[in-house]
C-alpha cells in the first residue's frame, strides 16, 4: 500500500501543476487584461500554457506521426502501421508504405525500454522508410498491464526479441539501440544455438551497455554505489488505482523523468524559461523546435519492477552479458555461437550514457565470428542521441549501416524489389 500511496501522490502533484498551468492561462488571458498596459499577463500566460502542455505530456503516448513518404517517383505514398505480434508487454509493428512494392531490405528496430516510448525512434524509422522495410519493437506502459499478466524481466524480453526475429525469418537486419544492445545479442546467440536457421543477417548495436565497466559514466556509477536492497527502495512503487496495473511493482514513469532532468537541471530550466519568454512575445509556435523536442522527451512510461532491478544487477553489476555468462530460460546463452551473423557496433564520442567502449566490447566477445564479419564506427562529435537521430544519423551513420546490410545481407530469391544507392 506505501508504493501505491507514494504513486498515487506523484501522480496527484503532476496532476495539480497541470490544473496550476491551465488556470494561470486562462485567468491571463482574458480580454480585459489588454486595458492593462503590463507585461505580467502574457508572462503568466504564456506560463500558464507551457505549464498545462509540458505536465499533461508525461502521461500521454505520443504519435508515431508518420503519414506518408515520397515515392522513388515523387509521389507521396502512404504509411501504415500494422501489428503483426501482438504481446501484454509489447508489439511487433510494421510501417507498411501502401503503393510500393517490398523493398528488399528488412530492418528490424530494436527500441529501448528505458523510460521512453519506442516514438523516441521515430526520426530513425522515417529516416530509414525510403529504403527499406521497417518493423519496431513497440513496447507498452507497465502502467496499463494488469498484474494478472504476470512478470516481465529481461530474459523475457530476451524471449520476445527471439520471438519477434522467428516471425520474421532469417532474411531480416537487426538494429538494436541503446539499452537492448546487450539483450539482442544474447537472444541472437540464443538463436544461434536454438534454432540457427532464424538468425537474422545482419546485426548492428548502436551505443548499448555490453560492458559497462570499458568506460564508465554517471549512470554505471550509480549501479555501483547503491545496493539492490537500496536501489528497489529508492526506485520501485505499485501502480496507483487510476490504472489497469494497479498494484504491479515498477519503476515510475514521473520518477525516471526527474532523474534524467536532475541530469541536465540547468539545461532543462534555461531552455524553459527561453520558451516562456518567447511565447510572451508571441513568436513559440505549436511544433517549434522547443515543443517537438519535449512533447517527446517528458512522455514516460512504467517499467516493471522485475525489469528494471534485474538490469541493473545483471548487466551492470554481475556483467553477464560483458562475461558470457547471461542465462535465460535456465540456458546459458554462449555468444561465440554467433558465426554466421554480421555485426557492425556505432558509437558516440560523446556519448555520456553509454560512453565509447562500451558498446564497442560486443566485438571482443564474438569469438566465433571472422573478423571479416565485424565492423565499427566511432562518430566524431556525436552523443548518445545523435547516434540514431539529428545529422550525424542522417549523414554519416545511417549510409554506413545501410552499406554494411547490402554487403552482409544478399537479396533472397524473388524478392523483386530493387535496393536504392545510399
Amino acid at each position: 500500500m506505501k508504493g501505491m500511496v507514494t504513486y498515487d501522490w506523484m501522480e496527484t502533484v503532476r496532476n495539480t501543476n497541470e490544473w496550476l498551468g491551465a488556470s494561470a492561462r486562462a485567468m491571463a488571458s482574458y480580454p480585459v487584461w489588454g486595458l492593462v498596459p503590463h507585461p505580467m499577463f502574457k508572462v503568466m500566460s504564456a506560463w500558464g500554457r507551457i505549464t498545462e502542455r509540458s505536465f499533461a505530456r508525461m502521461v500521454i503516448k505520443p504519435d508515431w506521426g508518420i503519414t506518408s513518404i515520397v515515392g522513388a517517383d515523387g509521389r507521396d505514398l502512404t504509411v501504415r502501421i500494422d501489428t503483426l505480434i501482438s504481446r501484454p508487454f509489447g508489439d511487433l509493428i510494421h510501417f507498411r508504405v501502401s503503393g510500393r512494392e517490398p523493398m528488399a531490405r528488412r530492418v528490424l528496430l530494436i527500441a529501448p525500454m528505458s523510460g521512453h516510448y519506442a516514438t523516441l525512434l521515430r526520426s530513425t524509422v522515417a529516416s530509414l522508410l525510403p529504403d527499406c522495410e521497417v518493423y519496431v519493437t513497440d513496447w507498452k506502459n507497465a502502467r496499463d498491464i494488469p498484474v494478472s499478466e504476470g512478470k516481465f524481466d529481461i530474459e523475457d524480453y530476451t524471449l520476445y526479441l527471439v520471438d519477434y526475429m522467428r516471425h520474421l525469418g532469417p532474411d531480416i537486419n537487426v538494429v538494436a539501440v541503446c539499452q537492448p544492445v546487450p539483450l539482442t545479442l544474447a537472444a541472437t546467440a540464443y538463436l544461434a544455438e536454438e534454432d540457427p536457421d532464424a538468425q537474422p543477417r545482419t546485426l548492428t548495436l548502436i551505443g548499448g551497455p555490453v560492458d559497462p565497466d570499458a568506460n564508465p559514466t554517471e549512470v554505471t556509477d550509480f549501479g555501483r554505489s547503491l545496493t539492490m536492497g537500496q536501489i528497489e527502495q529508492l526506485a520501485i512503487q505499485q501502480v496507483g488505482f487510476k490504472y489497469a496495473g494497479a498494484g504491479r511493482s515498477v519503476y515510475p514513469g514521473l520518477l525516471q523523468l526527474a532523474s534524467f532532468i536532475s541530469m541536465n537541471s540547468e539545461t532543462h530550466a534555461k531552455a524553459f524559461q527561453d520558451q516562456i519568454i518567447r511565447a510572451a512575445r508571441g513568436e513559440a509556435s505549436e511544433r517549434d523546435k522547443h515543443n517537438r523536442f519535449y512533447d517527446e522527451y517528458l512522455s514516460v512510461m512504467d517499467m516493471t519492477a522485475e525489469f528494471y532491478l534485474s538490469t541493473v544487477n545483471r548487466i551492470f553489476k554481475r556483467r553477464e552479458i560483458a562475461t558470457n555468462s547471461f542465462v535465460v530460460a535456465g540456458k546459458q546463452v554462449d555468444l561465440s555461437r554467433i558465426t554466421q551473423v554480421a555485426v557492425m557496433v556505432a558509437e558516440g564520442e560523446k556519448d555520456d550514457i553509454s560512453a565509447p567502449g562500451q558498446c564497442l566490447a560486443a566485438l571482443g566477445l564474438l569469438t566465433g565470428l571472422p573478423d571479416a564479419k565485424k565492423a565499427s564506427h566511432l562518430e566524431p562529435g556525436a552523443g548518445h542521441y545523435g547516434i540514431f537521430a539529428g545529422k550525424s544519423w542522417r549523414n554519416n551513420i545511417r549510409p554506413l549501416v545501410l552499406n554494411f546490410i547490402d554487403r552482409n545481407a544478399p537479396v533472397p530469391k524473388g524478392r523483386r524489389a530493387a535496393i536504392r544507392a545510399v
